[in-house]
């Protein structure tokens, strides 16, 4: 019963052991759910499911239909043309990253989008080429390809020819198999419904990895502002070896490439500031880049740049589509983990953005639907020879504020990127790489602005800040693909360390109610004397059961084995007494008969170990042993002023086998020197794998357990009948405690007059 008092409660209840509170309140019969019944159900067909199947896997056929045509056409028309050209200058420029001609980025720009609007769950993304992905997709085409250990020059005759080389052919059908591998692990983790794996990305992860990504692409296109022919490394320490050799080539700069970069750089940077500080006042964001790209591909052709300055230009951009091509099965073998990896960072990239606009715009997304979107639009995009995609924020950003509405507006920007790839790309053919590389550069701003996260995550959670540093020095030194793998288990191991050493603690009453704190934190505390509460706030397993044994004897201040073994050494000196009439026991205590008896500690060592450990048995004595109090014969064996023990287990959320096993030496230790032990705050599901794995015996019961700590403290001052305390004697006054306690040992029904506030 709970009667309300102003801002108060009163609770009068029995005090529950969790064998009581079974018995008074039966649990339900539940009939849980067997493998093949979760098979059956799924297996099982109706006209409902197959309609939900249907719209779970073409969202489209959802949210087409409810279209406001009037209401959202003009803004998704303005949208998609606005993101269109975005994804025109973003899908050359990223091609760079992929060491392949920048014509195809524009391949990577158009197909994932077609796909994605049949598929895809959110209304906002725009997918297709993003910086980090294309820099670990041009990493494994710079390992796989053959003579991928130098770079193509960057002269101006190097695009001349209408036909690729052969390494740029090879190149091309690496990017584009690695593209349709990813794409396949997607399809098969969404097919699965295991999308949970993102869930191992953490925020500190992908911040720290994606601005170790950003200073990657940064030193990859320092070749193309400077037009240097710089060797491509994919091993560990390759952006080191990569700036060693732009170092030592500096002087070979074409100076046209090098200006025309910092100044578009430069021009970028400003109008994206002015962009994001004014984005309320203006109706569009201002299209700099397209702006950008214009002047200079003007610039470029009327001043003869590529002859008169000698500057790397696009060059020839073949019309219209090339047919598919069948992925290699050696390159899918050769980079089964690569691709795993950009699978991997592609999905939690898209998924993250997604997530933001649809907490935004309040409507839901699937996971398991985003990966098999995602999926089928990198198969789609590596069969006609483009490179894998997720979604560029900055791309995004400019979908959604220009007024889009669906994915109509990604489709119409699929549109504009047809249009360049089957009419007009032709234009493009004079614009410098430099322009694309500095582009590119500056769609890295707000990935490069992560760094401020280092200060923010010190401040609220340490093993997160290091988890971004380490991060960032994982992608930083191994390259992208082993510092991804060495990144997670990293974070794997920081994890590991929270559980192996948990913030144990010891709890004492705060407030004379039914609250247990921290004892350390509180001033006016009241511990009952002779009564330990220890809690450990975090499951037991192999790994910790070693520190929390050791956190529990700190706790107590004595280790409960040695303590047996003390007593149990001296049982037999007091047995070897008894039996040679060298003591005799009054009820005043023991008197010693003679003073002659000796006995080395070293006789009684070198017993089997065994013998010390086991439980201590007076049976065979005609006294009993007060341990606490003075022995015969100078016999020494420390004082223990516990006589209970609390354990919160309410943190704990399971218990291996090995584990299992320590946890009931610890108890028996206890319980073996006269300490009772009690288990508090576990579920039905606990207390039920202790059982089944046939944890309990005659010496450690399930009779421990207590649904809360104040019913385990309770008992425990029923069961010694305690009438004094460490409070003061006005405090003391107040306490009054009328329990009913049966002969066995059960607890009942307590009959007390509970006062305005409840107090021991």
């Amino acid at each position: 019963m709970i009667e309300a008092i102003g801002n108060q409660y009163v609770v009068a209840r029995p005090v529950y052991s969790s064998n009581t509170f079974g018995e008074e309140f039966k649990k339900a019969d539940r009939q849980h759910k067997t493998f093949l019944d979760h098979l059956k159900g799924c297996c099982s067909c109706s006209s409902q499911k197959a309609k939900k199947i249907a719209l779970s896997l073409f969202p489209i056929a959802s949210w087409l239909p409810a279209y406001k045509i009037k209401e959202w056409l003009l803004s998704d028309i303005v949208s998609g043309i606005s993101t269109g050209l975005v994804a025109v200058l973003q899908g050359l420029a990223f091609a760079l990253l992929v060491n392949i001609p920048p014509s195809y980025g524009l391949y990577a720009a158009f197909f994932p989008v077609i796909t994605y609007f049949f598929l895809g769950t959110s209304k906002h993304i725009s997918v297709g080429p993003f910086p980090v992905l294309s820099m670990m997709v041009g990493v494994v085409v710079t390992r796989v390809a053959s003579g991928g250990n130098t770079s193509p020059e960057l002269s101006s005759s190097s695009m001349e020819n209408d036909s690729l080389d052969a390494q740029e052919q090879e190149k091309i059908m690496v990017a584009a198999s690695v593209t349709v591998l990813s794409g396949i692990i997607q399809l098969l983790l969404g097919v699965l419904q295991i999308g949970f794996v993102v869930i191992y990305l953490s925020e500190s992860l992908i911040s720290g990895f994606t601005t170790a990504a950003a200073i990657h692409v940064l030193v990859s296109q320092l070749k193309f502002m400077l037009q240097l022919t710089v060797p491509a490394h994919s091993d560990p320490f390759s952006l080191f070896k990569v700036l060693e050799s732009v170092f030592t080539q500096i002087e070979k700069t074409n100076i046209a490439d090098l200006v025309t970069s910092v100044i578009i750089l430069v021009i970028v940077f400003i109008v994206k500031e002015i962009n994001q500080r004014f984005r309320n006042k203006l109706p569009v964001p201002i299209p700099i880049e397209l702006i950008m790209t214009v002047i200079a591909t003007g610039v470029s052709y009327g001043f003869n740049f590529k002859e008169t300055f000698g500057v790397a230009v696009i060059g020839n951009m073949t019309l219209g589509f090339q047919p598919p091509i069948t992925p290699s099965v050696e390159v899918f073998q050769d980079t089964i983990g690569d691709s795993f990896g950009i699978a991997i960072v592609g999905f939690a990239v898209a998924f993250s953005v997604a997530s933001v606009y649809s907490l935004k715009y309040d409507y839901p997304i699937d996971g398991n639907q985003e990966l098999i979107a995602l999926g089928i639009s990198n198969i789609f995009t590596g069969a006609f020879r483009g490179f894998a995609g997720s979604t560029a924020l900055s791309r995004s950003g400019v979908q959604e504020s220009t007024g889009g509405k669906t994915q109509v507006a990604g489709l119409l920007s699929a549109v504009i990127v047809l249009i360049v790839i089957v009419a007009i790309g032709f234009l493009l053919q004079p614009l410098q790489k430099s322009v694309l590389a500095a582009l590119a550069l500056g769609n890295l701003k707000g990935m490069l602005m992560q760094f401020a996260e280092i200060g923010r995550l010190w401040k609220k959670d340490k093993y997160d800040c290091l988890i971004w540093i380490m991060t960032f020095i994982f992608a930083i030194v191994l390259g992208l693909g082993l510092g991804l793998a060495a990144s997670v288990a990293f974070q794997l191991l920081t994890i590991v360390f929270r559980t192996q050493f948990p913030k144990c603690s010891t709890l004492a009453n705060v407030g004379r109610s039914n609250i247990y704190k921290n004892r350390k934190n509180y001033a006016d505390v009241y511990e009952p004397e002779g009564v330990k509460i220890f809690r450990c706030p975090s499951p037991i397993y192999f790994a910790n059961i070693g520190f929390f044994k050791q956190k529990l004897t700190e706790a107590v201040g004595f280790s409960p084995l040695r303590i047996l073994r003390k007593r149990n050494k001296a049982l037999k000196k007091i047995r070897k007494l008894q039996k040679r009439g060298l003591i005799q026991v009054t009820p005043k205590g023991f008197i010693c008969t003679s003073d002659g008896f000796k006995d080395s500690d070293e006789e009684l060592d070198n017993n089997q170990i065994e013998e010390l450990d086991q439980p201590i048995n007076t049976t065979d004595l005609p006294f009993e042993i007060d341990w606490n109090a003075d022995l015969p014969f100078n016999i020494t064996v420390p004082k223990v002023s516990l006589h209970s023990l609390v354990l919160d287990f309410s943190a704990v959320s399971f218990l291996d086998i090995s584990s299992m096993r320590g946890l009931k030496t610890i108890l028996q230790e206890f319980i073996r020197i006269k300490v009772d032990v009690y288990i508090v705050g576990t579920d039905d599901d606990f207390i039920d794998k202790l059982t089944r794995c046939a944890f309990f015996d005659d010496e450690v019961t399930d009779s421990i357990f207590f649904l809360t700590i104040h019913d385990a403290v309770l008992h425990i001052l029923m069961k010694k009948d305690y009438s004094t305390s460490k409070f003061n004697p006005s405090q003391e006054k107040e306490m009054k405690f009328d329990f009913t306690i049966n002969t066995n040992g059960g607890l009942r029904n307590r009959e007390c007059q509970v006062p305005v506030e409840t107090r021991f």
